[in-house]
């Protein structure tokens, strides 16, 4: 585990951005919207923290892939360039670390979960997700619904800039309304499920679901 100094670039000075600021072409999460945008038992972090466990994965991009497979009537494996060429959406969101820190308005650019599950077609059996990571095959479970949200990416850029290996890079998962950890560092496949399967995290304890809202960090 490692934490940003102050020197950080991406270090925010001054009152989080906020959703007014947003460009028109910019889907704004809704949980930004709030009157009181940090969840029960989060503070507000001004850094771009780095957590993780295990190893950072390198992954060049000529050998990345991004495979959507499981109940879909068109499983795909996209190449980076690939997926490159994909239509893009940028997303203004909140995220929260089941550790107890928030980082406000960030600027998500990558590629709509929901153009992803479109592309695949989805089952009507398919009820959850199992995202799987570079870092030797770790997991996470998501209910589909919370995944197929209009603010859901796989995500290249943070603030404009290309994601570093620390953060996830070249790509991971984004799903703004659950806590950080069910958005997949360095994202190598998504696969469609009928019954909920728990990851890695989950097996260890913490929370199938993971609403910050309603403090799901860890199962009862």
């Amino acid at each position: 585990m490692s934490l940003l100094g102050n020197d950080d670039p991406k270090y925010q000075v001054g009152p989080p951005p906020a959703p007014e600021m947003t460009p028109e072409a910019v889907i704004v999460s809704p949980d930004t919207r709030r009157a009181n945008r940090v969840p029960p038992g989060q503070v507000r972090t001004r850094k771009w923290p780095v957590l993780h466990w295990g190893h950072v994965p390198t992954i060049p991009k000529e050998h990345w892939r991004l495979d959507i497979n499981g109940l879909v009537e068109q499983p795909l494996r996209f190449t980076w360039d690939e997926f490159q060429d994909l239509p893009r959406i940028k997303v203004f969101a909140d995220f929260h670390c089941v550790t107890r820190w928030s980082r406000l308005g960030n600027f998500w650019e990558g590629v709509a979960v929901r153009e992803l599950l479109r592309r695949v077609r989805v089952r009507p059996d398919a009820r959850f997700v199992v995202a799987t990571g570079y870092d030797s095959g770790w997991t996470t479970n998501l209910p589909l619904a919370d995944f197929d949200s209009e603010d859901a990416l796989v995500a290249d850029t943070h603030d404009g800039h290309p994601l570093d290996e620390d953060h996830g890079g070249p790509a991971r998962l984004i799903v703004p309304q659950l806590y950080a950890w069910k958005s997949a560092k360095w994202v190598k496949a998504i696969t469609l499920v009928p019954d909920d399967a728990p990851g890695y995290w989950e097996r260890l304890g913490y929370h199938n679901h993971g609403d910050p809202w309603t403090e799901e960090r860890f199962n009862e």
